[in-house]
């Protein structure tokens, strides 16, 4: 191809234009440019900064666009890939273009693109044959037409054949033909008789011409052999005859009888029917004419979306020599039947969507066609099945998968959209597309403990660093979001932090102590745990753990009662006020454990007299089973054993020496004069007199103290000081021990105040001789003070 400047400049400016229809941005280049050649700025064109190419990843979205056009990044201009042939993609199409999307980030936006290819005048116009032959009549009056085989142009538009020259000769002349395709045909026409005396073969060149700039051309010989023969010719009653048939016909359907009459007789007018030179190979193979009786029948397989109308050029010739023809035109209309099923171009714009996309994101992008007529190709498109995503229908076959609600991973995490497409046919046909759409996960799940409170039941004296206990809280989201750490928030136990005691595995929830517990120090505890994931921002929980200290068998019995001094105490008792069941005294034991292991029983595990004592199992009392004679020894030595209940069992035990009085009442009156054996004293004895003795004098001194402190301050009130109070009563000591003893009573001191006064009452008991002292009780702590000065003479107690 030879280009001028004037072309070059034309060709330049069709590739820089670039207008915007309907939203969609069109530019046009010329076939055959060399690799690199300037097609648009796509950059202005969409109002964008060269850095933003980049920064949105501005892509071009097609199935092969890449092997024609490019963008440079850093300029923002559309370029050719390679050499681009227009009859290679659209072949002879009468236009031709190709569309793909532009797609950018942040926010996403889909721009369409056409790119209408531009023809040149490249092809040659070609004959299928060089050189052709024809037999005509001398007889053919002029006028006459003899159709010639058409040239064949790959181009298009203006670059396609446009005339046919003929050789300078004396009796013929061209005629061109435009047909109803806007191809051009040439017709041999005849402009003086011939005479085959004269002259019998005309050899002649029929060049066709194309109308592009500058002009090609293509030649062939036409060779003319002229005969003496029939000199009438067939015709037709029409000259274009219609017939219909639709798409679906089957092989052998009649489309039409065609009759040609010849005035001629004999052998002249018997006539055969075909195809002329004018009809394609394509309508050849789909229709069959049959010689004689003229009846065009479907022979192969018709498509209203291949062409909807097939033009057929029939001749016919009869068989007298040289042969005269008639000439007519059959054009046979397909009726479209629906036979094609919408197509549907899915675009996807993003595979995978997080959870917390906003309702209205785009997912993909669709075009559908139907290659059948308008009649059935009024495509509608649905999705099958409740989900949150809906189609968009914002231009004509074209659609828009945009996300219709909140999307939830840990509801669904993987969508299998399907897309149906049906068209207006009855009944319809449908097509379905299926897109994938992952979810991806956010953090929006915060970790939930199976359980909002935990109770762990711990037995004292644990060993510290093992286990206790394990919580677990589930986090439904994924990777990072859905790992859980644990932590001890706090909690309070005996004004401490209980992280002092315990400590968690962050990974297992594993609750470790950190200490031997025990259980008559601390009784519970309770722990806050916090369950954080890895988010960002983390999501948190907590859950509480109430620690329940269980009580162990750690504990043995302590001995209360009587007082013991190296686990031995002493009492002595009266032969004479011994009698069955007497009370010797009562055993009081405690122990720090609970429960079970509290429980306590008493036994004797030594004693010297034989049946003369006994322990009551659970009340720890000891009675006499019998009374007491001179055979009994005056010593019994008694060893108690208190256990408690626990398992194993632990106890105590306490020996008990109880010392036999004869007659208690001498040895009172005369423990003053004679000096104490040892087996009816003790060293304890003596020193719990002495505390006592100076306990009591020191309280006796403290109320006295303070009964003169009242007076004092109710005379400084009153100005009226009572220098008669005093204490006026008396009782004989003597009184005392001549009937203490035989009766069992109480003696008493009593001391009467006048005024606001106290009484106290000091009791001796004829079994505390030794062992017990004196005490001083109040007496009638109900009187009232005002009272006391009426009792003084009555009776004492």
């Amino acid at each position: 191809m030879t280009n001028t400047p004037t072309s070059n400049a034309f060709l330049i400016f069709l590739s820089c234009v670039c207008h915007l229809v309907f939203g969609q941005i069109c530019y046009s280049t010329p076939e055959e440019m060399e690799r690199g050649a300037f097609v648009g700025n796509i950059a202005e064109d969409l109002r964008l900064n060269i850095w933003e190419l980049s920064t949105r990843r501005f892509r071009l979205v097609s199935d092969d666009i890449r092997q024609y056009i490019e963008v440079n990044m850093e300029n923002g201009k559309l370029f050719t890939n390679k050499k681009i042939d227009r009859e290679e993609i659209c072949r002879q199409n009468p236009t031709c273009s190709f569309t793909f999307q532009i797609a950018l980030k942040d926010p996403t936006e889909m721009h369409p693109v056409e790119v209408e290819i531009i023809d040149v005048n490249d092809n040659s116009p070609s004959f299928e044959k060089a050189e052709y032959s024809l037999r005509i009549s001398e007889l053919i009056a002029t006028g006459a037409r003899f159709p010639l085989e058409s040239a064949h142009d790959p181009d298009v538009g203006t670059n396609t054949i446009s005339t046919y020259h003929i050789s300078a000769n004396g009796h013929f002349a061209v005629k061109v033909q435009s047909m109803r395709d806007g191809s051009k045909s040439a017709e041999l026409l005849l402009e003086k008789p011939l005479d085959r005396e004269r002259q019998s073969t005309f050899h002649l060149t029929l060049t066709a011409i194309d109308g592009g700039v500058p002009h090609r051309s293509g030649t062939a010989q036409i060779i003319i052999n002229v005969v003496d023969a029939n000199d009438n010719a067939p015709t037709f009653d029409q000259e274009i005859y219609r017939a219909k048939v639709p798409e679906n016909a089957a092989k052998g359907t009649l489309v039409i009888k065609l009759k040609a009459a010849d005035l001629d007789e004999g052998t002249n007018a018997e006539l055969t029917y075909s195809f002329t030179n004018h009809v394609t190979k394509r309508n050849r193979a789909l229709f069959t004419l049959h010689p004689r009786t003229g009846e065009i029948r479907v022979q192969g397989t018709l498509d209203f979306e291949e062409s909807p109308v097939c033009d057929l050029d029939i001749q016919a010739v009869d068989n007298a020599p040289p042969g005269l023809s008639g000439r007519c035109k059959v054009v046979v209309d397909i009726i479209d039947i629906n036979d094609n099923a919408p197509e549907l171009d899915v675009t996807l714009v993003s595979s995978a969507v997080q959870e917390d996309t906003p309702p209205g994101s785009v997912i993909a992008l669709m075009s559908v066609t139907d290659l059948d007529s308008s009649k059935y190709g009024k495509v509608q498109c649905q999705i099958q099945g409740n989900i949150p995503f809906k189609l968009e229908h914002p231009v004509v076959n074209s659609y828009k998968l945009i996300t219709g609600d909140v999307l939830d991973r840990e509801t669904v995490s993987l969508y299998n959209i399907t897309i149906s497409a049906w068209d207006g046919g009855s009944p319809p046909l449908t097509t379905s597309k299926v897109v994938t759409v992952s979810v991806t996960d956010i953090n929006d799940n915060a970790p939930r403990f199976t359980q909002s409170s935990y109770n762990v039941y711990l037995m004292e004296n644990n060993i510290p660093g093992i286990s206790i206990f394990a919580v677990t809280a589930l986090d439904i989201d994924l990777g990072r979001n859905g790992e859980v750490f644990y932590s001890i928030l706090g909690g309070q136990s005996q004004e401490q932090s209980a992280s002092v005691y315990v400590t968690i595995n962050s990974k297992t929830g594993n609750i470790y102590p950190l200490r031997s517990f025990d259980y008559e120090q601390m009784k519970h505890f309770k722990i806050q745990i916090q369950a954080q994931d890895g988010g960002s921002p983390p999501l948190s929980s907590t859950a509480s753990v109430n620690v329940i200290i269980l009580d162990q068998n750690d504990n043995p019995p302590v001995i209360t009662s009587p007082l013991t001094w190296n686990d031995s105490a002493t009492m002595e008792i009266s032969s004479q006020s011994v009698y069955p069941g007497y009370l010797v005294t009562k055993v009081l034991a405690t122990d720090a454990d609970s429960g079970q292991n509290a429980r306590l029983s008493y036994q004797f595990v030594e004693a010297t007299g034989r049946n003369l004592f006994t322990v009551g199992l659970l009340s720890g009392e000891i009675r006499a089973t019998r009374h007491l004679n001179d055979k009994d020894r005056i010593t019994e030595k008694l060893v108690i054993c208190v256990k408690d209940n626990g398992q194993p069992s632990l106890s105590s035990t306490a020996t008990i020496v109880v010392s036999i009085l004869s007659n208690i009442t001498e040895q009172s009156l005369d423990g003053t004069n004679k000096p104490l054996q040892p087996e009816y004293f003790s060293y304890l004895n003596r020193y719990l007199i002495i505390i006592f003795g100076s306990t009591s004098f020191l309280f006796l001194i403290t109320i006295i103290l303070l009964v003169t402190l009242k007076l004092k301050q109710g005379s400084r009130i009153n100005g009226n000081y009572n220098s008669n109070a005093r204490c006026h009563d008396r009782r004989n000591s003597t009184d005392v021990f001549n009937r203490g003893y035989a009766t069992n009573e109480p003696i008493n001191y009593t001391v009467p105040c006048q005024t606001e006064g106290y009484r106290y009452t000091v009791c001796l008991s004829p079994e505390s001789s030794k062992s017990d002292f004196l005490f001083l009780k109040p007496c009638h702590p109900t009187l009232p003070f005002n009272n006391l000065g009426s009792q003084e003479t009555g009776t004492r107690k």
